[in-house]
């Protein structure tokens, strides 16, 4: 395919079309009947249905078949002793099944998800080729899903295609039942201003049920997350945004789900009224352990104006924003840079990636130690230390009753005693990371991206949890090698499941 040229294209036709979709109503907030979770359905990452939960990480630069950035998703099937990289599978567009052709600049992987669409006890993987080509729509994007089952996964279906140039489809994807009927949706974006979202159930060659389409005006979307934040047993849907051309403008929208699906969308506000200053990434769970999912942004990239206004973003934030009855708590909202009591490192904006350690570029939210509070892990990949520019870190803080903590959180790199590799420039440890339950003892396991290693060939790090917390003991690598693919400019581990 054709790289983009030109700016994004304003305004959004998906084919939601051949969905049937309608517009979406903008109902009132209506809890559902039933008392069951928003995620009871919903499968962690368990594609071969053994009870543990797999490892997807993607390489949408990788050159599949000759053709430069056609991109793959690999995949590392979990066991009682975690992940085992004698399971892995590679798929692509050239994989036998898989929808859609391999080509040159398609980015197959932009973006990845999971959900049991077709409700036969399998997790699905839900995966985004952003710059395909679509006819003579040039990177109008695509999403497409490969089946789950008995033997892991197999087979697939496209279901969306981008119906004008530059919608880019699939650059985002998040997966939860966002109208209560406890069949899974996806949600996916295009251009600057619009959401599709795609109602379940699925069925195997890719048709949907009713769909709608998320409008706002002059909205940017940087980044998406659903979960239960508001406790009544239907997902929500979190946005991150900026206005149009104005970056600083960064903020968090919030479309509650209902029976009627997902609800008009409104402003995080902070304490003292105001929209709450958000950030470019988004992660969602229940922190503190009181039933509602609460929401993390991470605000990696600091220099502009409103930084004087928020001195916390200096070389990167993150904001824990607590979930409510009513919605997102943003009153009692708390940030942390790395200059917060107990978090590790120094707050730098001057020698990191892009003007800053980017703390917050990555994040995920799961229960690490097993004490029952969600913890979460925070990419640093602009981090410099020992003489080594953009090496990265991953720190990982904790979760309590009072919500999230820098008390006791922790950081990792290459150069961590027990960490395979060592640290070097432009390596970007902690552009993703992942937080998986993969031996399903309870604990979280940690994998960690660095698609800077090698010279942009890109790896995988997988680090152990114990009662105290992610361990170095035990933990390996692995990258093209191990995965049997093409290692120059892969950037394999851009990106995990959301």
């Amino acid at each position: 395919m054709n790289a983009r040229t030109g700016a994004w294209r304003i305004g959004l036709a998906v084919a939601l079309a051949v969905t049937g979709a309608a517009a979406l109503p903008a109902a009132a907030h209506a809890a559902p009947t039933t008392a069951t979770t928003a995620t009871t359905t919903k499968l962690q990452d368990d594609f071969n249905g053994d009870g543990y939960p797999d490892l997807a990480v993607a390489a949408p630069e990788a050159t599949v078949g000759g053709k430069a950035k056609a991109g793959y998703v690999a995949v590392v099937y979990g066991s009682s002793t975690g992940l085992k990289t004698s399971t892995k599978k590679v798929f692509s567009q050239s994989t036998a099944g898989i929808a859609g052709v391999a080509e040159a600049g398609d980015m197959y992987g932009s973006a990845i998800a999971t959900a049991d669409l077709d409700k036969d006890g399998y997790a699905d993987l839900i995966v985004g080729a952003s710059r395909e080509d679509v006819g003579t729509k040039v990177d109008a994007g695509t999403l497409a899903v490969i089946w789950g089952g008995a033997h892991g996964l197999s087979g697939g279906s496209t279901l969306l295609n981008g119906s004008g140039s530059y919608d880019i489809v699939g650059s985002q994807v998040v997966t939860g039942d966002f109208d209560g009927d406890h069949t899974q949706d996806v949600v996916t974006n295009g251009t600057y201003q619009n959401i599709g979202v795609l109602s379940g159930p699925f069925v195997r060659d890719g048709s949907v049920g009713a769909g709608a389409t998320l409008t706002t005006e002059d909205n940017r979307f940087l980044d998406m997350a659903a979960g239960d934040v508001n406790g009544d047993g239907v997902s929500d849907l979190a946005v991150a945004v900026n206005d149009g051309d104005e970056w600083d403008a960064r903020r968090i929208l919030f479309y509650p789900g209902s029976a009627q699906g997902l609800s008009e969308g409104t402003v995080i506000q902070k304490s003292g009224g105001g929209r709450l200053q958000g950030g470019e990434h988004l992660a969602i769970g229940d922190v503190n352990r009181d039933g509602y999912a609460d929401i993390v942004s991470g605000r990696a990239s600091d220099g502009a104006d409103s930084d004087v206004d928020v001195p916390l973003a200096k070389g990167g934030m993150i904001t824990y924003i607590p979930g409510a009855a009513s919605g997102p708590a943003g009153a009692k909202a708390k940030s942390f840079n790395q200059d917060s009591p107990g978090v590790p490192g120094v707050a730098e904006g001057s020698d990191g990636f892009g003007g800053s350690d980017a703390f917050g570029f990555s994040l995920s939210v799961a229960d690490i130690d097993g004490d029952g509070y969600k913890d979460v892990a925070v990419g640093v990949p602009g981090e410099g230390f020992d003489g080594r520019k953009r090496a990265g870190a991953v720190v990982t803080m904790r979760g309590t009753a009072n919500g999230l903590t820098g008390t006791g959180a922790k950081v990792f790199s290459q150069n961590t005693a027990g960490v395979p590799g060592g640290a070097e420039d432009q390596d970007t440890f902690g552009w993703a990371a992942r937080l998986i339950d993969a031996n399903h003892d309870g604990r979280a396991e940690l994998a960690v991206g660095a698609p800077g290693e090698n010279a942009n060939a890109g790896s995988v790090w997988v680090f152990r949890s114990t009662s105290s917390g992610i361990t170095p003991t035990g933990s390996f690598t692995f990258g093209a090698g191990t995965l049997g693919t093409v290692a120059a400019g892969a950037k394999l581990g851009a990106g995990f499941v959301r």
